[in-house]
């Protein structure tokens, strides 16, 4: 009996290597660029504006 308990420690290890593996693996839903690039666009409308009351010094 002792040898089956011995056995079914790397069959548990092997189906939970599996099942962590097929989660790992899984295919994410992909946002995509278009926050980033909104944040990228607000921020060179920002450094672009002119500076009031600035000389330039």
């Amino acid at each position: 009996m002792g040898a089956l308990v011995w056995l079914l420690i790397p069959l548990v290890a092997a189906i939970g290597g599996g099942l962590w593996g097929s989660w790992a693996g899984r295919t994410r839903r992909v946002r995509g660029d278009g926050p980033e690039l909104d944040g990228y666009a607000r921020f060179r409308e920002a450094m672009e504006k002119s500076h009031t009351g600035a000389d330039g010094a």
